[in-house]
């Protein structure tokens, strides 16, 4: 792993792994432990900006990556959750981490599972997931009949008819690219009752809305893989993570419904199980600093365990 020159103390900044560039954005105290956010989809490193405050003020330096192919990070076509572990890894090194968390939301969820699931415990001491788009946990699709008729439609596709599945994702692109009020309103049409409540913050929406126009930056093709391999049976074994994994859910989320996720959470040895009852799919925003502050605890462990007397 080659690292970039200058990890800046916050802002923009770019990692080199080999040949390939993985853009991200700091916010927080940059000379507090590391947390590595997982963004969702369609999102972006700029999801970053929702969670500054809780960041700064628990002391955390928190780092949003763009995943392969989407904002300004490099493609790597034939990346898998094995790699991406690997990659979270070699970003800790760049940022000098001897431990460090990793958080997920949405669909950046199993991405934060995979690193529970391949890295060592000793180093990554607090892995969170947030509404987890857990669709290939314990199968390819296993979730279609939880989910809506659109992601229930996706995962078909996603895994019997790619074009179509390329397709509905390169409309998605264009409607965040092009018609970003339209992209707007439609996320508050599909958000519940606890969503609109957060999404009320203008704040909030706009770095919403502008963390997936960002994701499409070098078009749909980055998403489309990341998608695929959350619809794909998973290449670990959630019941094989024995180490603590921290899984939040709102009960009333219309995105990613409870019931994709109860079953990680009664499987999983490790998981520690936190509903936010009516919570709909933004309790990573509105839940932000009991969220974080877990994982400021998990990673003050160590120098506590350290520390002499």
């Amino acid at each position: 792993m080659t690292a970039g020159r200058a990890v800046p103390a916050n802002g923009e900044g770019a990692i080199s792994i080999g040949n390939r560039s993985l853009s991200f954005l700091q916010v927080g105290d940059p000379t507090g432990p590391l947390v590595l956010h997982n963004h969702g989809g369609p999102s972006s490193r700029l999801e970053a900006r929702l969670f500054e405050f809780s960041a700064r003020e628990l002391g955390l330096r928190l780092v949003c990556v763009d995943r392969p192919g989407q904002g300004r990070s490099d493609p790597h076509p034939d990346r898998s959750f094995a790699s991406w572990a690997a990659d979270l890894e070699a970003i800790a090194d760049a940022h000098r981490a001897e431990t460090f968390a990793v958080t997920g939301w949405s669909g950046g969820g199993p991405w934060a599972l995979a690193a529970a699931a391949y890295l060592d415990p000793v180093r990554l001491v607090h892995v969170t997931s947030i509404a987890g788009a857990s669709y290939g946990a314990f199968g390819r699709n296993w979730a279609a009949e939880d989910l809506s008729r659109a992601d229930a439609l996706g995962g078909f596709l996603a895994l019997h008819f790619r074009p179509g599945f390329q397709l509905m994702y390169e409309l998605l692109d264009i409607a965040a690219t092009h018609f970003p009020e339209r992209y707007k309103q439609e996320l508050l049409k599909l958000s519940g009752p606890a969503d609109l409540e957060v999404l009320a913050d203008e704040h909030v929406l706009n770095v919403i809305v502008g963390a997936g126009r960002e994701c499409f930056r070098q078009g749909a093709e980055g998403l489309v893989i990341d998608a695929r391999l959350l619809y794909q049976e998973w290449p670990f074994d959630v019941a094989a993570i024995r180490r603590p994994v921290h899984l939040w859910q709102g009960s009333a989320d219309t995105y990613v419904p409870e019931a994709v996720n109860r079953p990680l959470g009664e499987r999983m040895p490790g998981a520690v199980w936190h509903e936010v009852t009516d919570g709909g799919h933004f309790i990573a925003v509105s839940h932000a600093d009991a969220i974080l502050a877990i994982a400021a605890q998990d990673l003050a462990g160590p120098a506590r365990a350290d520390a002499p007397g």
